[in-house]
């Protein structure tokens, strides 16, 4: 896989870019967004000052002007890029990649993503193709900017409720440490809160259970209520439950969407192509217009906007806002479930009584293989299980293939930023999951490489 993704860039620094790409990112993008006013910020990982150096170079080369957060939050650059009025922005970050790899994520105006649909292919195109334009007659200028307290005023005033709470919160040496005392104030205990791009205590991402070991062993240690952890770059957050167990992110969607429910009821709702059952039918008993879409943040806050949802999320832990500038923020998504797990708490019921009538299906979770013929090992899975089990109830196709039946549901897609082609299955007994996944894998087979 390339450095140019479905949504963003992302890669091994060194290996599948260099300072000379991210510096052609700079001289091209302006002229091909039509901007000259610029705000960037960037994570902690250990190449982003470099990085963030030769970025300003370019861009200013092209006339723009950079206004600078320095280290920053995902979700912060979107909200300031919206409420401040910039032309574009740029997030220096790999999110939950390793420590070797850093990338970056661009925002047009009203923080909507440049992705392949709008603007990456063509940015590709030029940034490899090897010509650069003429520099700007105007070199642009750079000059700092401090946005967090204003950001942290913003979060505060959300009304999030959770005193009664204890609660763990892991920031994976990530951003999240900027922010995370002030936030949520001083009775909760607090993990890996200095942002380090070694990451030394674990990966910056969430959904790698040995990344949620320490959290879960400090939960059930201290008995307390929850805890939570955040990626590297703060726009994706996760739980663990009063028992340390894992919350699959997607059970978490009807639970962020009542609050705004409670407002508005009958609003429509995102989620993604892997979403489970349970959560479908949660959001419908709850009111809801459930909405699906695409897997990955680019397809989401247009799918936002364009179905006029109230909030949404994806079961990789992204969580959206009409709000927040039709973006996902996970220290608001944070501050949402904290708040819904408190109110829980007063009627005595804990956290995971809360997402037990959601999390009502055996899954296997997103399993993914590494295949060379992707698109003739999906059709192979497809006729499979056709041949198995009849015509679907339905079959959506505007992400891989999900195919679903009565007693259960399939999702393949072909990965946005990695070399996999994933696979998740769920049925309303173990039994049947298990069989339906076999018979997927025994379609696989000819065609594998590896699982991953």
């Amino acid at each position: 896989m390339g450095f140019f993704k479905a949504y963003d860039m992302r890669g091994v620094f060194g290996k599948d870019f260099t300072l000379d790409t991210v510096y052609r990112v700079g001289r091209w993008l302006p002229s091909l967004l039509r901007a000259r006013r610029f705000l960037i910020g960037r994570d902690m990982r250990l190449t982003s000052p470099a990085i963030r150096n030769v970025l300003c170079d370019g861009l200013t080369d092209a006339g723009a002007d950079v206004d600078d957060m320095g280290l920053s939050s995902t979700p912060m650059v979107y909200y300031f890029t919206e409420t401040k009025h910039y032309d574009a922005s740029v997030q220096i970050t790999a999110s939950h990649n390793p420590p070797d790899n850093n990338g970056m994520k661009v925002s047009m105006r009203h923080a909507l993503p440049m992705g392949a649909d709008s603007g990456m292919k063509e940015l590709e195109s030029r940034v490899l193709g090897g010509l650069l334009l003429e520099p700007a007659p105007r070199k642009g200028v750079v000059r700092s900017v401090a946005y967090l307290p204003e950001f942290l005023d913003y979060l505060r005033g959300q009304g999030a409720a959770f005193g009664n709470l204890s609660f763990a919160v892991d920031c994976s040496d990530g951003v999240a440490g900027l922010f995370a005392h002030e936030l949520f104030g001083a009775n909760a205990v607090y993990l890996n809160d200095t942002p380090d791009g070694r990451f030394p205590h674990h990966s910056p991402n969430p959904l790698d259970p040995a990344s949620r070991v320490q959290l879960a062993e400090t939960v059930r240690k201290r008995k307390l209520d929850c805890g939570v952890i955040f990626d590297g770059d703060a726009d994706r957050v996760m739980f663990v439950d009063e028992h340390g167990d894992f919350i699959q992110p997607d059970y978490l969607i009807p639970v962020i969407a009542r609050r705004f429910l409670a407002a508005e009821p009958g609003a429509a709702v995102i989620h993604d192509i892997r979403t489970s059952r349970g959560v479908i039918e949660a959001l419908a008993r709850d009111g809801a217009k459930p909405v699906i879409g695409r897997v990955g943040h680019a397809f989401a806050k247009v799918l936002l906007r364009k179905s006029k949802a109230v909030c949404g999320g994806e079961l990789a832990g992204h969580y959206y806002f009409r709000d927040f500038c039709f973006c996902d923020s996970g220290e608001l998504a944070a501050l949402t479930v904290l708040s819904a797990v408190a109110a829980a708490k007063k009627r005595r019921v804990p956290f995971s009584r809360l997402v037990k009538p959601i999390a009502k299906y055996a899954t296997t979770g997103e399993c993914n293989f590494t295949i060379e013929s992707k698109d003739e090992a999906l059709a192979a899975a497809v006729a499979a299980v056709k041949e198995a089990y009849g015509k679907p109830l339905s079959s959506i196709t505007i992400d891989g293939v999900r195919l679903e039946y009565p007693h259960g549901w399939l999702n393949i897609r072909k990965s946005n930023t990695e070399p996999y082609l994933r696979l998740l299955v769920e049925a309303d007994t173990a039994k049947r999951r298990d069989k339906l996944y076999q018979t997927i894998v025994n379609a696989f087979t000819p065609f594998l490489a590896k699982p991953c």
